[in-house]
């Protein structure tokens, strides 16, 4: 029997539940205490240190566990943020008048214009670098991207004949929002917010690689790939496994989306 599930789906939740696995891990065992030292410097892979260690002589096992920890925390923090946000604001423009609704969409388009990642630097740089810090930042830098995508989405909706009828039969604006918009906007939606997440992976690293993201002792993978950069020719290990867990994570995601896209649109999947 065929699956309904399409392999993209299957290996992206694959992956993403590995790290979930990992991060998970991480908060009931570590292999070292993420601030302990007494590692050799730039040590290579070996039993006592799968990873081997990095310039301070901190285990990189440890390390890359505590920053799969830390990216899904930003990753879903980041988009649950965003998607409050988001939504909220697209719906209102939908039910918004013309004036109003006009106004909230130039709004939007000047914040779109500026890369998530931009937006993200600016506020961090405002209010400081912290991990509580960076989730509302990436949060508020996507949720521009999600506001506009739920007002094209709920204009699309409130079109349709059967709106118009619940409108006209005495439902109220909150009551067509509860029975009617989210429910039919919100599968488009989760794809779009899986994809969101990814983003928010690669920003958080992307702050951290730039010295404004999550500080010690959080260990974040971005931060480590910055600390890495200079011993890579001498232990290239310290930059690979924060590398390619980021790769994975992200990977994964996007194929999650792409599955989920798949599984809301049958036909879309049957013409690959």
């Amino acid at each position: 029997m065929k699956s309904r599930y399409s392999p993209a789906l299957l290996i992206g939740a694959a992956l993403v539940a590995a790290v979930a696995v990992v991060a998970v891990l991480s908060l009931l065992w570590l292999p070292y205490p993420a601030s302990d030292t007494s590692g050799g410097r730039l040590e290579g892979p070996s039993g006592a240190h799968w990873l081997g260690t990095d310039k301070l002589g901190r285990d990189l096992t440890a390390q890359v566990m505590i920053g799969a920890r830390v990216a899904l925390a930003v990753g879903g923090g980041a988009v649950a943020i965003g998607a409050l946000i988001g939504v909220t604001i697209g719906v209102l423009a939908a039910f918004a008048g013309a004036w109003l609704d006009d106004t909230l969409s130039a709004f939007l388009d000047i914040l779109i214009a500026f890369p998530t990642l931009l937006l993200a630097m600016l506020i961090v740089a405002a209010q400081g670098a912290s991990l509580g810090t960076a989730i509302l930042a990436i949060g508020l830098a996507m949720s521009a991207a999600v506001a506009r995508l739920t007002r094209v989405l709920a204009k699309r909706v409130l079109a349709q004949q059967y709106v118009t009828a619940a409108r006209t039969s005495g439902t109220s604006w909150p009551g067509v929002v509860g029975k009617h918009v989210l429910p039919n906007i919100w599968p488009t939606l989760v794809v779009n917010l899986a994809l969101q997440f990814g983003v928010a992976v690669l920003a958080e690293a992307s702050l951290s690689y730039l010295g404004l993201g999550a500080p010690p002792p959080n260990a974040s993978w971005g931060r480590l790939l910055q600390e890495a950069q200079g011993t890579v020719a001498t232990a290239p290990v310290g930059a690979i496994a924060p590398g390619v867990a980021v790769v994975v994570l992200v990977i994964g995601v996007n194929l999650v989306a792409d599955g989920l896209r798949d599984l809301g649109d049958p036909t879309r999947r049957r013409s690959r």
